[in-house]
């Protein structure tokens, strides 16, 4: 695990005195007389409290009732308490406490849609949709503790839908948009949802698809389930027909039209007064095997550590539009919520395909709504490459301060044609990773710090996070276990009803130690970086092989557009790595190709290194968000239980991995 890692590479981005002076982590230290980011990590690990505490003021956070205690650490560091005694709702901070300031009259959010409208929508109208919302909820019996799913695509409605939830004291249920039947009523029976917003369809490259009857089709096994709230999000100004004239089901006196049930509601309505530590959120991830998990998280946690990665991070501040792109069923969707409303800031949403109806769209987007900070996948950005540069210098990027990037480690290729290419060598990407469980960040990249290609400039404020060998010993300069050595407030509170699930998954392996499952190493310029799950690695005649090490060689072929690298039982080696590619459009897929790849591996890397096999596929498996799920790769190729594939959104080219099979 600890093998000797060449980093290579050099300073590629330092930050300007602008850079350092306007951000609001250098805002943060000079607020507590800290001279510098050392000093920063140090005293923000050592005293968690304190930091926490800190963060809390600096954001402006406001409780009901105050806190008698920041952080508990009586029951152990897993089970951690925070804000206690506190009493408060988060949308309060996200929309209530504005109303009357400034800031009402300032934009929360825009939306467009893949067909070219678009909407910006205020604090003040976001407040009043919300309560609309709440009120809706109230009047079919709702109320606090009750769970309510939202399978929405990332119209202007599931925004105050989300913050109703909350408003009300319910538990919010986010549901990936792309979800079957079969991943939607895993998730309702587990967390006994009794309602569910929704939508007849959603818009892609063009055609409408229909949402409402994979909707009903899981309702019918959902029992628990006893009001839907329904968008008509494809019949707007389209001139189609309603809900039954797409010849969908409409169950009398469960399903109810948002524009009749929400938009009738009085614009006033109350905020339920929680505790800090009362349920928000369940976010369910998926597991290797077995039922997905359900991250519990609550109003003081999730949020509040969303803000801070938001605000020292990506450096939003309030006159500046941060733009995601992810669905609000991965934990993108609601961080990019709850931490730009948080800060007062500007979030953008859009429903449709990032590259339809040309690949210039997504430029477009940033060049039409000045979007400062723009968050997209290295998968995208191999997927645009190809298409040529002249769909992103025909438009305007000068609103960009900064790229942002999370789920799946970068190739140096893509990483340095967005930043040299398309950012002018003057935008630096903020790599960003953490996950579901950690509510935001873990390691990222930030304002006022150097970075390389591909890297990490350093832990998140707050995190305490280390590289470790087998032993448990810090490392540097070599690759071992992404680990966390002191509790956030962001950490999951759980897994829904599977608490010894989630202490076998993080809390096992050493004694008071959050262990990621994420291979990592920090060269000793102080850079930090990712190289894929721990289970993804391969071991190679005793030889511990990072897959994206040999992808990354792979991609450099200018016939090769993205790969995937796996390792299979060997008889002699113990594994050999076997590497699924996905070619250019008018590649020819022969063995002198495969010969071609396998030699530069075996340059690279060394002859035992080789790849086994060299397998052309039509695609990835993916999540939404981009993220490559190998582990399903070498399921299918090997024959074994596939787990849960709900998050996938092609999950028919497993079955051309398993036709693939030797």
């Amino acid at each position: 695990m600890s093998e000797t890692f060449d980093f290579g590479g050099e300073i590629v981005w330092n930050p300007t005195p602008e850079h350092i002076e306007n951000a609001n982590l250098t805002a943060f230290m000079r607020q507590h007389g800290i001279p510098d980011f050392d000093a920063l990590m140090q005293r923000s690990t050592e005293d968690v409290k304190w930091f926490t505490d800190a963060v809390l003021k600096f954001m402006d956070v406001e409780f009901y009732t105050p806190y008698s205690e920041v952080a508990n650490f009586d029951k152990g560091i897993q089970w951690a308490e925070w804000c206690v005694g506190g009493k408060m709702n988060i949308v309060h901070n996200c929309v209530d406490k504005y109303m009357g300031t400034p800031t009402e009259q300032a934009a929360a959010f825009i939306w467009e849609g893949e067909e070219g409208q678009s909407r910006k929508i205020t604090y003040g109208e976001l407040y009043r949709q919300t309560n609309q919302a709440a009120n809706a909820l109230r009047s079919l019996g709702l109320g606090k503790g009750d769970a309510v799913g939202i399978y929405m695509p990332m119209i202007p409605e599931i925004v105050p839908a989300l913050l109703a939830i909350a408003k009300i004291g319910g538990i919010i249920l986010p549901l990936f948009s792309g979800y079957g039947v079969n991943a939607i009523t895993t998730r309702l029976v587990d967390a006994d949802a009794k309602a569910l917003f929704t939508a007849d369809g959603v818009f892609r490259r063009g055609k409408p698809v229909d949402m409402k009857s994979v909707a009903d089709q899981a309702l019918d096994l959902a029992p628990t389930v006893e009001h839907v709230i329904v968008v008509d999000r494809i019949g707007l100004d389209l001139g189609l027909p309603a809900l039954e004239g797409h010849g969908l089901r409409v169950v009398g006196g469960r399903d109810h039209w948002w524009h009749e049930i929400v938009d009738s509601q009085p614009t006033e309505a109350q905020t339920e007064v929680t505790d800090a530590e009362d349920v928000l959120m369940v976010i369910y991830t998926s597991g290797t095997t077995g039922r997905p998990k359900g991250a519990v998280h609550t109003h003081c946690g999730f949020p509040l550590k969303a803000a801070q990665d938001m605000a020292f991070h990506t450096d939003l501040h309030k006159d500046e539009v941060l733009y995601w792109m992810s669905d609000m069923g991965w934990m993108m969707g609601p961080w990019l919520v709850f931490g730009a409303l948080v800060l007062g800031g500007t979030f953008l949403i859009y429903d449709g395909a990032p590259d339809y109806p040309d690949p210039g769209r997504l430029w477009k987007i940033v060049e039409d709504h000045k979007v400062a900070t723009l968050g997209l996948s290295p998968t995208l950005v191999r997927a645009l490459i190809p298409k040529g540069d002249e769909h992103w210098q025909k438009h305007d990027l000068s609103s960009l301060r900064f790229f942002a990037s999370t789920g799946e480690p970068w190739n140096p290729d893509p990483w340095m044609w967005l930043f040299k290419q398309v950012g002018g060598g003057n935008v630096p990407i903020i790599n960003y990773t953490g996950g579901t469980e950690i509510s935001g960040g873990i390691v990222s990249g930030n304002p006022i710090l150097p970075m390389k290609a591909c890297s990490f400039s350093g832990p998140c404020p707050g995190m305490a996070v280390d590289v470790v060998d087998e032993n448990g010993e810090s490392i540097v300069d070599k690759v071992g276990e992404l680990v966390i050595k002191a509790p956030w407030i962001g950490m999951t509170r759980g897994f829904w009803k599977d608490n010894e699930r989630y202490l076998e998954s993080y809390w096992s392996q050493w004694e008071d130690v959050w262990v990621h499952g994420d291979f990592a190493a920090k060269d000793s310029d102080g850079l930090w970086y990712l190289l894929g799950r721990s289970d993804d690695t391969i071991k190679v005649a005793g030889k511990r092989l990072g897959p994206a090490e040999v992808e990354s060689i792979l991609v450099d072929h200018d016939s090769v557009i993205e790969s995937a690298a796996i390792g299979v039982p060997h008889p002699v080696k113990g594994s050999a790595v076997v590497v699924f590619a996905v070619l250019g459009t008018d590649v020819d897929c022969n063995d002198d190709l495969r010969a071609e790849l396998r030699a530069m591996v075996a340059k690279a890397m060394g002859k035992p290194l080789a790849p086994q096999s060299i397998l052309f596929i039509s695609d990835l498996p993916k999540t939404r968000n981009g993220k490559v799920m190998r582990r399903m790769i070498r399921s299918a190729y090997l024959g074994l239980d596939l787990g849960d594939t709900s998050a996938l959104v092609n999950g028919a080219v497993l079955e051309e991995i398993k036709e693939l099979r030797e």
